[in-house]
């Protein structure tokens, strides 16, 4: 079966994971079998648009920079 997954756009695919780890998937891996896609590829778009997955509450969320 073929799934589609919008990889072109990081933005909407951070709002398409969101909704499927939400709606679907109890966690970022089983995300990833179900739909074949690499996790690191996934992990690299992600951070270059400022996220990542937090595991707690197994969505992306935007990377906090703390001032020093």
């Amino acid at each position: 079966m073929y799934y589609f997954v919008p990889l072109e756009d990081n933005y909407i695919l951070l709002s398409w994971l969101n909704m499927k780890l939400r709606n679907e998937c109890k966690s970022f891996e089983q995300l990833c079998e179900r739909y074949n896609v690499k996790e690191e590829e996934i992990l690299e778009k992600m951070k270059s648009i400022g996220y990542t997955y937090d595991n707690d509450l197994n969505k992306f969320t935007a990377i906090i920079k703390e001032d020093n």
